[in-house]
């Protein structure tokens, strides 16, 4: 998948917008008994009210003496599935408290007597009757295979919907870019996307980024400050490598989740916020939780809708689409076929951030990078080999042009590659980057300034 230019945001034409618009079967639900038996055993709501009881004239029987005859009546709502009070005797309740309506999101839970109505995506009605996205790009994603097309239908289905999304997938596979346009095709599109790397932060620090905190809340802390929650209130967190979340910070987020609360560290008072959460790992989130290094709870909480984006090996069809792309955004306005045959003819273990490095390498050098195996027992990215770089070099130079002149041209090629990659490494977190370059964090502003590389958090 490519970036689009920075600072852009993708844009939607009106053919493809009709195209989504048509789109058959909007998601749907799937509501369950949990704790008693019940007839259906999974009831799928449709346009229409469904009723809950232990009467035989209910769409959804339960057996079991505290629930009522017609206890409660459930329905489609455009934020969620929405649970209303028919006059029950032992009531409805969440998260503990008795309520008389409710909208909850997929993948709430609600007490109905001693019973619980577990309410979850019908995962059937997203693959339902779904044949491959009719274009090779979608919200600033490119991809002309099979598996890139089937993946845009999956999200042209989930068009207006906030439902909590985990994305899977490699590295640098663009994990990022399906936050972005699972947020650019919802209803939260004019609220802010906030990206968290919860693999960027030392385990003392992620509560504060998630939730923000107090003055004085800890050593260092000389001002209050917004968590991402707070700052995405009204839009969209995308909480890139979830899986390396502390376990300790793992309750505070499902509580988010639920109810919509937060705490910042060091605070007393919540405040809620509206927020749709999607998440992404590369990580086998179902093993984490086999083990105890993950919430079972929080799990289902972020997986109420899965997808997962294949690796460039799985779609070789797709190299050359990207790699044209990837050149037009590094100011080339074509790519050679020698160069596009070689690209095509690689495996890309880094996948599409790999090609975007690699074609950035050769509008910079004029040459692409050697594709090296990767170190052993260390997952280590290609490099460039000495004598590649010699013999890039040698074909940039000019006799013809002054030494100071073509100097200070390839410098400023390789400073704009160098802060790139290093805000791409550092999941844009500014100290983090800072800190590993060896400048202060002002300078390091400046220079993401100058070269229009995008900032990040500070």
């Amino acid at each position: 998948m490519s970036q689009p230019p920075p600072g852009s945001r993708p844009r939607f034409d009106d053919a493809t917008a009709t195209l989504v618009r048509t789109s058959p079967r909007p998601l749907g639900a799937v509501v369950r008994v949990l704790g008693a038996e019940a007839r259906p055993a999974e009831l799928r709501l449709g346009s229409g009210a469904v009723r809950v009881g232990s009467s035989e004239t209910c769409d959804l029987v339960v057996a079991d003496r505290a629930v009522s005859r017609e206890h409660c009546e459930i329905a489609l709502e455009p934020e969620g599935v929405s649970v209303r009070d028919l006059g029950s005797r032992n009531g409805l309740f969440y998260l503990g408290q008795r309520v008389e309506r409710i909208v909850l999101p997929f993948g709430g839970r609600v007490q109905v007597g001693s019973v619980t109505l577990a309410i979850d995506v019908d995962t059937a009605s997203l693959d339902h009757d779904l044949a491959p996205y009719p274009g090779d790009s979608y919200r600033g994603m490119v991809g002309a295979s099979r598996a890139m097309r089937l993946l845009f239908a999956r999200l042209a289905r989930l068009e207006s919907s906030v439902v909590p999304v985990l994305v899977l997938g490699e590295s640098g596979v663009g994990k990022e870019l399906v936050a972005g346009a699972l947020h650019e095709g919802s209803r939260l599109a004019a609220g802010p996307l906030v990206v968290v790397n919860c693999g960027a932060f030392a385990r003392e620090l992620v509560a504060s980024e998630l939730f923000g905190h107090v003055r004085g809340a800890f050593t260092g802390a000389h001002a209050a400050r917004r968590g991402a929650f707070e700052r995405a209130d009204g839009g969209t967190l995308f909480l890139d490598e979830v899986g390396e979340l502390p376990l300790e910070v793992q309750p505070a987020l499902l509580r988010a989740l639920e109810c919509g609360d937060i705490q910042p560290v060091g605070g007393e008072s919540t405040r809620r916020v509206r927020v749709r959460l999607v998440a992404a790992t590369h990580r086998d989130l179902p093993a984490d939780v086999r083990v105890g290094r993950f919430r079972e709870d929080l799990y289902y909480r972020l997986a109420v809708v899965t997808l997962r984006v294949p690796p460039l090996r799985e779609r070789p069809e797709d190299i050359e689409p990207l790699a044209r792309r990837f050149a037009l955004a590094a100011g080339l306005d074509a790519l050679p076929a020698p160069i596009v045959a070689r690209l095509a003819a690689r495996s890309f273990r880094g996948n599409a951030r790999e090609l975007r490095n690699a074609v950035q390498a050769y509008a910079a050098m004029g040459a692409l990078p050697e594709d090296e195996p990767a170190a052993a027992g260390t997952g280590a990215h290609p490099r460039v080999g000495e004598g590649v770089l010699e013999a890039a070099l040698a074909e940039r130079i000019d006799p013809t042009r002054p030494y100071l002149e073509q100097k200070d041209a390839l410098v400023e090629r390789f400073t704009r590659l160098y802060l790139e990659a290093l805000m791409s490494h550092t999941g844009g977190n500014q100290t983090t980057a800072a800190a590993l370059a060896g400048l202060t964090r002002t300078y390091l502003g400046r220079l993401l300034d100058k070269h229009r590389v995008t900032k990040g958090r500070r």
